[in-house]
């Protein structure tokens, strides 16, 4: 039986090698030069695989899709991951947050494993899928200068972020002009702009705060890290938080600078500060409690002259600092463009496809695996692991689960 899958990125090498290993004539296109692309640059070229939690931890971290993913994610967890690797002498490792590297620290290592794991798969590159046809019982699949006749057709191309690396969107042109119907396309994972002036903060990092949203109805909020850029913020809590705003209206962000402290604890170490302090400016007690760079902006959020002596503070005042301390605003704009996002949020729609089987509900013989679906995830791993999870689930309902 004959296979085409369009894509070689994490779930089309997955899926090819699982199949060329049972028999299946598998032909992978890509048209980028090479395989893995994109997973070159994952994590920062670490490649974070996976993240090794049990089924029910992983599934709080899909931000779109997580029912539809439950029967892949149970065939095939992340511990399968793990093993999997380890088989193709990958030694892997766990480092914070439950993330796994390759011991190398090298994403090409990762590659070099999936390609091995793909002995026996054959490989065109540099080719465009012009249109994919259903002949009969068969699919005609037409590149510039060739056609292919296949028994079944795979569509792995990934989302569309990272446009260098080959991920144009194109799979979601396939799978329209076969009838399928695309959810809409945003950035996910990705930086997001201000509207205030933060140019003078380019940079700062802060550590240990609190990110809190407000959006259609609902509140949403990550402790951790982010960083300033040029004219809005990033940082693991930013993009986790990009990707549950990025379909939302009416965003109101705002930072907790000291998330450790209530409001009352926060007031009654500002009196004792201000006490041992009084003839100071107030801008020395702000440099306490933030990166000295902060302290302009900060005093121009809470409406004080940061040259105000302390004694001439006033209660409302103190009280002002310590709200803002506990709720500083930042002036939401927009998401960064989509090719600034490590992944896409939307693709093809989940209604119109089996997620026992990933097979396509409107054309037999038609599946989708990976980012090319409408889901995605938090950092830390998790989209990886959906591209390996339903690589697998796809592959074993061809060939049952005890031939894996």
């Amino acid at each position: 039986m004959k296979v085409a899958i369009i894509g070689a990125g994490a779930s089309g090498l997955m899926l090819g090698g699982l199949l060329v290993k049972k028999g299946f004539d598998v032909t992978i296109f890509d048209h980028n030069e090479k395989a893995g692309k994109k997973l070159f640059i994952t994590g920062k070229g670490r490649c974070n695989i996976t993240n090794l939690c049990d089924e029910t931890e992983f599934l709080k971290n899909v931000v779109r899709g997580g029912k539809f993913l439950t029967s892949a994610l149970y065939s095939f967890n992340s511990y399968d991951t793990v093993e999997f690797f380890n088989n193709l002498n990958l030694k892997t490792k766990a480092e914070r947050g439950n993330r796994v590297f390759p011991e190398s620290d090298k994403s090409s290592d990762v590659i070099k494993a999936l390609l091995k794991h793909c002995e026996g798969v054959s490989f065109v590159f540099n080719e465009n899928i012009d249109k994919i046809t259903k002949v009969g019982e068969f699919f005609k699949v037409t590149v510039k200068n060739k056609s292919y006749i296949v028994d079944k057709v795979v569509i792995a191309t990934g989302g569309a972020s990272y446009k260098a690396t080959g991920s144009d969107g194109s799979g979601y042109k396939l799978a329209e002009r076969l009838g399928h119907r695309v959810e809409k396309i945003v950035p996910a994972l990705c930086p997001i702009k201000l509207n205030d002036d933060v140019r003078t903060l380019m940079g700062l990092s802060l550590k240990n705060v609190t990110l809190k949203a407000k959006f259609d109805g609902k509140k949403k909020e990550f402790f951790g890290e982010m960083m300033f850029t040029g004219d809005g913020i990033t940082g693991p809590i930013v993009l986790s938080m990009s990707s549950f705003v990025n379909r939302a209206k009416g965003v109101e962000l705002a930072l907790d600078l000291k998330p450790a402290l209530t409001l009352e604890q926060l007031d009654a170490r500002l009196l004792r500060d201000f006490e041992e302090n009084k003839n100071k400016n107030i801008s020395y007690i702000f440099k306490g409690l933030m990166p000295s760079s902060l302290v302009s902006f900060f005093a121009k959020k809470c409406g004080v002259d940061e040259s105000k002596k302390v004694h001439e503070i006033l209660k409302e005042e103190r009280r002002k600092i310590c709200e803002t301390l506990k709720n500083f605003p930042l002036a939401f704009k927009s998401l960064y463009p989509l090719d600034a996002g490590i992944i896409t949020s939307g693709g093809v729609a989940l209604d119109e496809v089996n997620p026992k089987t990933f097979e396509s509900k409107l054309v037999k013989n038609l599946y989708f695996i990976g980012e090319v679906l409408d889901v995605d995830a938090l950092t830390g791993g998790f989209n990886l692991q959906i591209a390996f999870s339903t690589a697998y689930k796809c592959g074993e309902s061809w060939c049952g689960h005890q031939t894996f």
